[in-house]
């Protein structure tokens, strides 16, 4: 049993300092949650993550991942504009595509943001998720999707945050997130959403979606959106 830990930056991500490493097989840390715990294995950030906020000492086990490996991850499972963009998301495709996991537990990944000065671990960050966005149109459908891809390749997908949250996922505790099996989605639902995919060919290969903002029609994208919400009705 392969179980993957995936840290983001929500207020709530300091509860997993304490979790036993043993617990886990490899924690994958989305920016500045490297400094949560010392002992991560990988650090996946985009390319305008400021410099400054990054670690200087990495030790020769952990490694950083870029967008030089996480969009040909992403892009095999469709691409950005359909999975979404937020590095939440990122790191699980990348996860799946690189460790072929069992299970994939995230922690800190809500991306619910109160008002006030405490929205990240470190205090006031941006909110990534709430900029305008083609790609983020509805997070509880991104969400879907990745674990409709999860439960094709046998992994299973929970949420350890106790928190309100924007992602679908089953919840689960640390200790028993190794006991976890994959939910399974609707085929044929599933099946209608990748084709409404494949019919609407919004993929870029570059993975710089934005850049191609003009071609995509926001009234698509939430029709896909709607076909994935249903993927486990």
């Amino acid at each position: 049993m392969t179980v993957v830990l995936i840290l983001g930056s929500g207020p709530n991500v300091i509860e997993s300092r304490h979790w036993p490493r043993d617990l886990f097989d490899t924690i994958v840390t989305i920016n500045n949650a490297w400094a949560v715990r010392p002992d991560w294995d990988v650090l996946i950030h985009p390319e305008d993550f400021p410099t400054e906020r990054r670690p200087v000492d990495v030790d020769t086990s952990q490694t950083i991942i870029t967008a030089r490996e996480f969009v040909p991850a992403q892009n095999a499972f469709g691409g950005f504009v359909y999975a979404g963009g937020t590095m939440a998301f990122t790191a699980g495709y990348w996860a799946l595509h690189a460790l072929r996991p069992d299970v994939v537990a995230f922690m800190g990944c809500d991306m619910v943001y109160a008002t006030g000065p405490q929205t990240h671990f470190y205090g006031k960050g941006e909110a990534d998720p709430l900029r305008p966005d083609i790609s983020l149109r509805s997070l509880e459908a991104k969400s879907a999707r990745f674990e409709a891809f999860s439960a094709e390749q046998g992994c299973a997908v929970v949420n350890l945050s106790s928190d309100p949250s924007r992602l679908t996922f089953p919840r689960a505790t640390p200790e028993a997130v190794a006991d976890t099996t994959p939910r399974s989605p609707v085929a044929d639902r599933v099946s209608e959403a990748l084709a409404a995919e494949e019919a609407a060919g919004y993929f870029v290969e570059s993975g710089r979606y934005w850049e191609e903002e003009d071609r995509f029609d926001p009234a698509v994208i939430d029709r896909i959106d709607a076909l994935w919400l249903r993927a486990f009705s």
